[in-house]
């Protein structure tokens, strides 16, 4: 019986928590796991295929695993998560080297899968599964920092996205559930939490139980393990920053002073076209109630360029408002066509070679943005979570206004363990990175 399991996971924090999902139920049925592909009996690849990217890079992991089946000891090559529910059994034609297609509604199904005589190579379902605390899960990030995905699937219709097709509809995890399963990860040594879903703020609407965002944080706060919360992927709606939700970011030390609201655009005529449900004055007032309430919040957005219809002047538009508003941190996403969405039958869609100039530009303008905000925290004390702190390497870690593998580092000196939360004297700054002195 073949035993031995190496996962390639692809993609966003939401995708690596299904990838720990899927090494858990395996480890639970007594396969051993290995980071080492050359060393696996089987290969799984759980992939992303939100955007064309996402798409070629998933293909050529897969192309990449399949020549350990002559190089390797590789008997069994698994595709799992979003490329198989997006594309079905398309991809038994285009890429004979698989021998099973997971979607993201039966990976739970796997150890079942391989042991048993297959007639077919595709198994894909209606609709995605929601994990629990009882579901078996890997950790594959430090043992001191886990993500927590509190919510699956999407129910809102921006017009270029295809989560929704890929993920179905916005499912709340129970209140109880999430909550046990951070207590589960405290008591594992998890000291800093991140939540996430494709819309956290929207945390508990389909629930009709009264949970919502601040209900969980307020029993999360009391997990006494937990340092930090962090929350990303909050969708810039004002309604659902309500005072009692922004009061208990500013006020309790656990919960980083940092929120992430993908705003996509400014212009209200491309987030017509964008099928968002925020116009500019909401926006707008939006990111004021915030600043009012949490003064030192650090605020990090995503922006798409090159979407269809955009014109000069509206590019200018949003360059003008970063300027503005100064976001500390910025995802730039160049738009991508893709084909089960609205946004790909509208008309005039942007040269690539306009997309790639608006990127850089806007990257610019954020380089030099970050290196100011970076600059000003020269000879700051700051608290500071070690990451990495190894024999012969650079010792990093991370502010409360940093996360993780996004959003810089800060290179520290001195004496510290991977884990620890230490005071830091900022030193020197870089346009997206730090270095620190560790206080003894």
């Amino acid at each position: 019986m073949m035993k031995t399991v190496c996962l390639v996971s692809l993609g966003c924090p939401k995708n690596l928590v299904d990838s720990e999902v899927i090494l858990g139920i395996l480890s639970n049925s007594g396969y051993s796991i290995t980071t080492e592909p050359s060393q696996a009996d089987i290969l799984i690849a759980n992939t992303c295929s939100f955007i064309e990217e996402a798409t070629k890079e998933a293909i050529e992991t897969i192309l990449k695993l399949a020549h350990y089946k002559k190089a390797g000891r590789c008997k069994l090559l698994i595709v799992s998560g979003c490329l198989p529910q997006r594309y079905g059994r398309l991809l038994e034609k285009e890429l004979p080297e698989v021998d099973l297609f997971v979607g993201t509604g039966a990976f739970q199904r796997l150890p079942k899968l391989i042991s048993q005589k297959r007639r077919k190579k595709s198994f894909i379902t209606a609709s995605t599964f929601l994990y629990n605390d009882k579901t078996p899960r890997l950790l594959s990030t430090p043992p001191f920092t886990a993500y927590i995905k509190i919510a699956e699937g999407c129910s809102k219709s921006c017009t270029f996205c295809t989560v929704p097709k890929i993920k179905g509809p916005y499912q709340s995890r129970s209140l109880r559930s999430v909550i046990n399963e951070a207590k589960r990860l405290a008591d594992q040594g998890v000291k800093e939490l991140i939540l996430i879903a494709q819309d956290t703020t929207a945390y508990g609407e389909d629930l009709s139980d009264g949970t919502n965002l601040t209900k969980l944080l307020k029993n999360l706060t009391k997990i006494d393990p937990l340092h930090w919360i962090r929350i990303l992927y909050s969708y810039p709606k004002i309604e659902y920053f309500n005072d009692e939700l922004l009061e208990m970011i500013a006020n309790d030390d656990k919960i980083c002073p940092y929120i992430d609201i993908p705003i996509q655009h400014i212009d209200d005529r491309i987030l017509r076209l964008m099928g968002r449900r925020s116009k500019e004055y909401e926006i707008r007032r939006l990111i004021e109630r915030i600043k009012t309430f949490i003064p030192e919040v650090s605020l990090r957005t995503s922006l798409i360029v090159g979407f269809p219809g955009e014109r000069d002047e509206e590019f200018n538009k949003l360059m003008d408002f970063l300027s503005e508003i100064r976001f500390d941190h910025v995802g730039v996403f160049k738009y991508s066509p893709e084909k089960e969405t609205p946004a790909y039958r509208l008309h005039n869609h942007v040269e690539e070679d306009v997309k790639e100039e608006r990127y850089r530009a806007i990257m610019e303008l954020q380089r030099e943005i970050s290196f100011k905000k970076y600059q000003s925290m020269v000879g700051k004390r700051l608290e500071v979570l070690v990451e990495r702190s190894e024999q012969g390497k650079a010792k990093i870690g991370r502010l409360k206004t940093q996360s993780p593998d996004i959003d810089g580092c800060v290179f520290l000196e001195g004496n510290a363990s991977a884990g620890d939360f230490v005071i830091v004297e900022i030193t020197k700054s870089l346009p997206y990175d730090l270095f620190g002195r560790i206080e003894i």
